[in-house]
């Protein structure tokens, strides 16, 4: 049972770790521009 216990808190960690790193990312700026990534596929090099 204890295993069952150390499992949880090892997933809240990640999932902790994971939903840090996302709002690190968009308070980072990461996220802003979501046109030029699909508008750079139509140019030409």
């Amino acid at each position: 049972m204890s295993i069952i216990i150390l499992l949880v808190i090892l997933a809240l960690l990640v999932a902790g770790g994971f939903l840090m790193a996302f709002f690190w990312a968009t308070d980072d700026g990461q996220f802003d521009d979501t046109e030029t990534p699909a508008m750079r596929i139509l140019g030409d090099d």
